[in-house]
């Protein structure tokens, strides 16, 4: 038992100073309030004081690149520098996602309803930061922020996913979106839906695994499309509970076709 617990104590040296994966993630929900004071409310005196809170916000997303012990060959400073001068870039892109679900959910009464208590757009949100950390070649807390954002509202995007704007998730929980999945402009995607791949070895993990969505494509609850080499075409109508491992056209619409019996009742006297 020496030994195991000498091998514990070993792996505990290593990590201790790396940041928890709750202050990584209360870093980007603390971003995303920044951004979407709709969101949590928080008094500035003026624009000036604004400028210092995202300043903080690029001190503490330094500290924590500095402190992740897997991304010493990072050039942290300039890494941090990037993303927030990227920043309102992606900002417009969230606002594109926000005003999609705006305008596809007939429940949705405003911006502010929307920004403030759709959990798809809370995980958009997350994706986006997490996505360009990701394209710097950050390890680790790309992963970390999405897996938050999978585990507070059900929906599980990787970092890696490539996403164009408006997208509109609806409900979102069951929702897996993989590493290699290319998605256009203007998709809408509904609770259920796995956009994975086909199984594949390890030696494949820098290949294309999981499916390209072009633009102004529905794919409805619980459908399920596999594969790097499937191709939805543009405008295209993919129903609920669908199983698709091959390309479509554009402009076609795929649906189940259930296999459902009805039966008379009589009314219980």
């Amino acid at each position: 038992m020496k030994d195991f617990y000498l091998h514990i104590f070993q792996k505990q040296q290593e990590v201790q100073d790396m940041p928890s994966n709750s202050r990584i993630a209360d870093w980007a929900m603390h971003l995303v309030h920044l951004l979407f004071p709709e969101k949590h409310a928080t008094s500035f005196v003026d624009a000036a004081d604004v400028g210092k809170a995202f300043e903080e916000s690029e001190e503490e997303l330094l500290a924590l690149l500095q402190k992740t012990k897997a991304c010493s060959h990072c050039d942290n400073r300039l890494i941090a520098k990037r993303f927030f001068e990227g920043l309102p870039a992606s900002y417009e892109v969230m606002l594109t996602d926000a005003q999609a679900i705006m305008d596809g959910d007939p429940a949705a009464r405003s911006l502010r309803e929307v920004i403030r208590t759709y959990p798809g757009f809370t995980a958009i949100c997350v994706y986006r930061i997490a996505h360009a950390l990701w394209l710097a070649d950050v390890p680790l807390i790309p992963r970390i922020l999405t897996e938050h954002a999978h585990s507070k509202t059900g929906i599980d995007i990787h970092p890696g996913a490539r996403i164009g704007r408006y997208l509109y998730i609806d409900h979102g929980t069951g929702l897996v979106i993989g590493e290699t999945c290319i998605i256009g402009d203007h998709v809408k995607l509904y609770q259920g839906v796995t956009l994975g791949a086909l199984s594949v070895e390890k030696s494949m993990a820098n290949t294309q695994r999981h499916p390209i969505i072009e633009d102004y494509v529905i794919i409805y609850a619980g459908a399920t499309i596999l594969g790097g080499k499937t191709v939805i075409g543009h405008h295209s109508v993919i129903g609920g509970n669908v199983w698709l491992t091959s390309s479509i056209d554009p402009y076609t619409t795929v649906y189940h076709q259930p296999n459902s019996k009805f039966i008379d009742s009589k009314p219980i006297v």
